[in-house]
């Protein structure tokens, strides 16, 4: 009986000397592992390096590519606004925005605030991703809403009056006039607004809707450019050129198809030609620019570092939530509620299609970004 009791005392004491070593060695591995530049076939600094230089020139022609496209109605009539064509374009656009948000940042957010090199307490007790998209997604929305409220108290009383808010715009030959009203719309001083017309020599334009284009490109700009500064500073920090190959391809398909939903924006906002500059340029640099950060920063920067793993996780939230409102809110319920799909059910139906058809493909690609 005393040997069984002596027995019992000393395997308890195993235990929880076994336990407390566990405990205490644990971190101290992990640690290791997350300060660690991981050695492998797939590290090698030089290459990776061509690659990255490679990434910068690729994204960067590619970005300018896809939100310039839009522009090009003036030469492609079919991509005009009005047009079809312009519609299931800017619904493949805007399901390829909203699976960037749902299929690549918001993961990516999650990886990186659940890691296992941020202590348990408080990042795994709770989800800091999902509360930090959801204010963000309702941040956007006041942005939004206090934007249109303050701008259309800069529209003079008659603009509201006569026609319910829509104001004429004539062309007379290649002389093209806008009424000043529209002008106080703009966030830049503009000489005239360079309007497309499909037919005839009249448009009726509305200021408010009008408003609403400004307000949705620089908004969805915004997040845009967020995302792409995290993800080029990623893809210039790393070494692992097996990973960085593919995601050039997949980052470059991404750029297209996403510069092609903000110059839809862009266009139907109807900016002078230095706004449109302006945000032409931005888009297309950010995610170079990240991606020679990275570089600079490769030597002092690991991804892997609780202070890296933070901010790059918080970035990626707000930019999730911002993105998926703007996809949902802005975009897609804007467009398949507003009159044009609504009064056409072929045309809302093919825009649906072009929508999961933008929304698939950007998902896939989440298999190599």
């Amino acid at each position: 009986m005393a040997i069984t009791t002596i027995n019992s005392n000393l395997l308890y004491k195993i235990i929880i000397v076994i336990s407390f070593l566990a405990l205490t060695t644990c971190p101290v591995a992990s640690a290791e592992e997350c300060t660690s530049n991981h050695e492998g076939e797939c590290h090698n600094r030089s290459e990776a390096l061509k690659y990255k230089i490679i990434a910068i020139f690729a994204i960067l022609v590619t970005s300018m590519i896809g939100v310039t496209l839009p522009t090009l109605s003036r030469i492609v009539p079919a991509i005009h606004p009005d047009r079809d064509l312009f519609a299931l374009v800017k619904a493949f656009a805007s399901g390829v925005i909203l699976a960037t948000g749902y299929m690549h940042v918001l993961p990516d957010s999650f990886n990186d605030l659940m890691s296992d090199c941020l202590p348990e307490n408080p990042w795994h007790k709770f989800p800091f991703t999902t509360f930090i998209a959801m204010f963000s997604a309702i941040f956007t929305l006041m942005v939004d809403s206090f934007t249109i409220s303050f701008f259309k108290k800069r529209i003079p009383a008659s603009s509201s009056t006569s026609d319910v808010s829509e104001k004429n715009i004539e062309v007379n030959g290649g002389c093209r006039e806008v009424n000043k009203e529209l002008e106080l719309l703009s966030h830049s001083h503009t000489h005239g607004h360079e309007i497309e017309h499909g037919n005839g020599n009249m448009k009726v334009v509305s200021a408010e809707q009008l408003l609403r284009y400004r307000v949705i490109s620089q908004v969805l700009e915004l997040g845009i450019v967020v995302h792409s500064v995290v993800i080029g500073l990623s893809l210039g920090a790393s070494d692992n050129q097996c990973t960085i190959r593919p995601l050039i391809a997949a980052l470059c398909f991404h750029q297209i198809f996403e510069g092609m939903g903000l110059g839809g924006c862009i266009l139907q906002a109807e900016y002078g030609i230095k706004m449109k500059c302006i945000m032409v340029f931005f888009f297309s640099v950010t995610t170079p620019f990240g991606i020679a950060l990275g570089i600079a920063l490769s030597k002092v920067y690991t991804d892997t570092s609780p202070t890296s793993l933070i901010v790059e996780g918080v970035l990626n939230a707000v930019s999730a939530g911002l993105l998926n409102y703007m996809a949902l809110v802005e975009l897609l319920a804007t467009d398949f509620m507003g009159s044009k799909l609504q009064s056409r059910v072929k045309l809302q139906i093919f825009s649906y299609l072009f929508v999961l058809l933008g929304a698939g493909g950007m998902s896939v690609m989440a298999i190599w970004a």
